[in-house]
């Protein structure tokens, strides 16, 4: 019995030894692409914070024209954008964004466009209707296709198909902080009590009403390609996270199985002198 025992345990030793290696490869080439899409987080800040200093320019500082994209539509329908991962291993990157749209979507019309494996498999499960699959593969998605996905917003909510548009996603805070939340893409909201400048003191060609239509698809593709960005940089650092979490404790059972294996074997040797012993 000691021999099979020691026997279990060192197979077990292996198979740990096996799970660390994999786990902290996992953890390293997580680092690796973290260091990548935290490149690419500070790369699209700048663009999207001079849309967004436009968007407000135009809004406070004209307060004689009307947009579509200002009017609110209550009690209609809602879609939402959400950005998952395509890969599991990351902690609760995922499951806590996919949580947190379901819950929104208690009680309301809406549907989804999902972007991501994760996000597809899950809202499919859910029964919760996509209006497109294109986007399955997170990975691939490129600032192309966030213009062809703004495009696609702003023709439904212009031609009434959803009331009001969100994006969910997870905000990278840092390595050790990653936040999911949705923010609200359309309508736009015109601050109240709020002005930049005169409105005789900006000039638009050929008008603010024409400017504004043209910058609102770009304002809404530079928001979902720093979304997606920022989930990248997120589910990495989970991933990250996750896998040092993992090697830790798989360093704890080889050390806590070693520990088992010498008292077995110890055990065993203890035997044998004792049965010898009383053998002669």
């Amino acid at each position: 019995m000691a021999g099979v025992s020691t026997k279990e345990i060192k197979n077990r030793i292996r198979s740990m030894e096996s799970t660390k290696q994999i786990t902290k490869a996992m953890e390293m080439v997580a680092a690796s692409k973290l260091r990548r899409a935290q490149a690419q987080v500070l790369g699209t800040r700048p663009y999207f914070n001079s849309l967004s200093t436009a968007i407000h320019d135009i809004i406070c500082s004209n307060r004689d024209f009307s947009s579509p994209y200002l009017k609110n539509r209550d009690g209609g329908k809602a879609l939402y954008v959400v950005v998952a991962g395509d890969r599991g291993l990351a902690g609760g990157y995922n499951s806590n964004i996919l949580k947190l749209v379901m819950n929104e979507l208690q009680g309301k019309d809406a549907a989804v466009l999902p972007i991501g494996k994760k996000a597809v498999e899950y809202f499919k499960s859910h029964g919760v209707p996509s209006i497109t699959e294109t986007y399955a593969v997170a990975a691939d998605v490129s600032i192309g296709d966030c213009f062809s996905i703004a495009n696609m917003l702003c023709k439904g909510f212009l031609g009434s198909e959803y009331d009001e548009i969100h994006v969910a996603y997870t905000d990278f805070v840092s390595i050790l902080s990653q936040v999911p939340g949705t923010m609200k893409l359309l309508p736009l909201v015109r601050p109240e009590g709020e002005e930049t400048a005169p409105s005789h003191l900006i000039e638009y060609e050929p008008s603010a009403e024409e400017v504004f239509a043209e910058i609102v698809p770009e304002y809404l593709a530079g928001i979902l390609y720093g979304a997606i960005c920022e989930s990248r940089a997120s589910e990495q650092a989970a991933r990250r996270s996750a896998m040092d979490s993992a090697t830790s404790n798989a360093e704890e059972m080889i050390a806590d199985l070693s520990l088992k294996f010498n008292r077995a074997r110890q055990a065993a040797i203890t035997q044998e002198i004792t049965e010898i012993v009383a053998g002669s």
